[in-house]
């Protein structure tokens, strides 16, 4: 077994020219994985390819349709003023989200590895950066994006049998309760097997898409009819405040998120050269063309001041329109939420498990089950940071949103000028799947307005935000740089991880070289 990592002699794997192989050189050494990991008499440890194109388009719509399409459009319609600018923000930010896709595509057939973000920053402009987007994504990012999204399933479950109830501050331990169950359930089937993970991401991906198609069907009958009136004057009242511009794209966009979580799991694709870039352009654009359709189903319903007020705009489409059945809606919004969680998890086990192969975090967190094959540690650490976010009365929806979507777009813009720094830095490196200088340009335009145009409006929220992500840097010099750690709070540590080793069953992960070579 490997107990070696990059992060022991300072140099990544893709770190120069000397590792660049050929494209059949990639796909030959991966056919050869493949044909030793199925064969029975290999004790390989590590992760697995399991990953194909059904399961990487159902996790990136499983991830993206989430509670946002059900919850954000009232917000952005309040941040952007008026129907028509409505329109226009939720169109962009599926082109957005596509184009920061494609540029990822390139990332992830460019360096075949799991971690996105992280090990594109790492490789890019070395481990500091990496350090400061694992620390904040493994703290903050992933397991609240879990804990947002759980408690939006606790309170879609309830919503059938306490639709009269007036006063929700007392639903909120219950919410709470179903959302931690949630999150059990989710952990459990993660670190007993990927392909269940996987089978039951494609599950649920399709009750989301019933619940989507129920709306868009809804929207275009109700157009045929005639009932366009919110229409009328479209462009009224259209702010021109920068800063409120800003926070009605980060209120889509987190409709979106989940466009780079495939790039999470890389490693455990069975061809990610031919399987990444074609599920992102299967996935994104069906997602970007059901959430402009919803958002004109919604509209064709409700008046604009009817969604500017409503907590869950489908629901209360649903109440509207579909008389003793309207039940059906939460349920289906509650299975939505329930699998974009599970893909939120999955992929934030990945970051996890890679940042401490990486050694960016304790060496027990980068071990995986000897027998099941899955990131055990790794999964379990992020979903205990989610269950102690469940603890305190939690912020309001749109102040998470706003918090999650300035601290995501500051990594995804240090993502793309990566991207563009390692185009000029190693163009030698061979990429399988290359966009135009134009599109990564344009995300990190985009970027920079998204993360500069909130400092307008909420100043010393977004200040607040980036101090946490530079506070990072005192431990990565303590910890990871000058290592100034006493030997006592080592051997502590290494005990500790020998006895949660032995308990939890779980081992170093063997290298690809490895086991290609037994």
């Amino acid at each position: 077994m490997s107990s070696s990592s990059p992060a022991s002699n300072g140099n990544m794997p893709f770190a120069g020219s000397n590792d660049v192989l050929s494209r059949e050189e990639r796909d030959r050494t991966t056919d050869n994985l493949l044909h030793v990991m199925e064969d029975a008499q290999t004790p390989f440890v590590g992760l697995q390819r399991k990953v194909g194109v059904i399961s990487g388009i159902s996790l990136i719509v499983g991830t993206m349709i989430g509670s946002g399409i059900f919850a954000s459009p009232r917000y952005v319609i309040e941040y952007s003023g008026s129907v028509g600018m409505t329109m226009i923000v939720w169109t962009l930010c599926g082109l957005l989200a596509m184009a920061g896709a494609l540029c990822y595509s390139e990332l992830g057939t460019m360096i075949p590895k799991s971690g996105a973000e992280y090990i594109y920053m790492y490789e890019g402009f070395g481990p500091l950066p990496g350090f400061l987007y694992a620390w904040t994504s493994t703290i903050i990012l992933k397991p609240s994006q879990v804990a947002i999204i759980c408690l939006a399933f606790g309170a879609y479950v309830i919503e059938p049998f306490y639709a009269s109830c007036s006063d929700r501050e007392d639903l909120a331990p219950l919410v709470k309760l179903l959302a931690a169950l949630a999150i059990a359930i989710i952990t459990f089937v993660n670190c007993f097997s990927v392909r269940w993970a996987t089978r039951m991401q494609i599950i649920f991906t399709g009750c989301k898409l019933l619940a989507i198609a129920m709306l868009v069907i809804t929207g275009l009958v109700r157009l045929g009819q005639g009932y366009t009136a919110s229409f009328d004057n479209s462009f009224a009242a259209t702010t021109t405040s920068i800063g409120m511009v800003g926070f009605a794209f980060y209120n889509g966009l987190w409709a979106y998120d989940g466009w780079n979580n495939l790039n999470y799991v890389t490693e455990e694709m069975k061809n990610p050269y031919r399987d990444l870039p074609r599920s992102i352009l299967i996935g994104i654009p069906l997602v970007t063309i059901c959430y402009v359709l919803v958002n004109i189903s919604y509209l064709t319903v409700l008046t604009p001041d009817e969604v500017k007020t409503s907590g869950a705009v489908a629901v209360t489409l649903a109440d509207r329109m579909y008389g003793v059945m309207a039940w059906t809606m939460p349920i289906f919004v509650a299975c939505s939420t329930f699998g974009a969680a599970n893909g939120s998890a999955f992929s934030g086990g990945r970051l996890v498990y890679v940042a401490a192969r990486e050694g960016h975090l304790p060496e027990f967190l980068a071990m995986v089950h000897t027998k099941r094959h899955t990131p055990l540690p790794a999964m379990l650490f992020n979903s205990i940071i989610a269950w102690i976010m469940l603890i305190p009365d939690s912020s309001s929806f749109e102040t998470l949103i706003n918090y999650f979507s300035f601290a995501a777009w500051v990594f995804y813009g240090s993502t793309i000028a990566a991207l563009l720094w390692l185009r000029y830095k190693k163009p030698g490196l061979e990429r399988p799947y290359k966009v135009p200088l134009v599109v990564p340009i344009v995300v990190l335009l985009a970027s920079l307005y998204l993360v500069v145009a909130p400092f307008y409006e909420a100043p010393l929220e977004s200040f607040y935000c980036l101090l946490f992500i530079l506070s990072g840097i005192p431990f990565y010099l303590a910890f990871v740089y000058f290592k100034c750690v006493p030997k006592w709070f080592l051997n502590g540590v290494a005990a500790v991880t020998y006895k949660l080793q032995l308990l939890c069953d779980v081992s170093l992960p063997e290298s690809e070289e490895e086991v290609i070579s037994t």
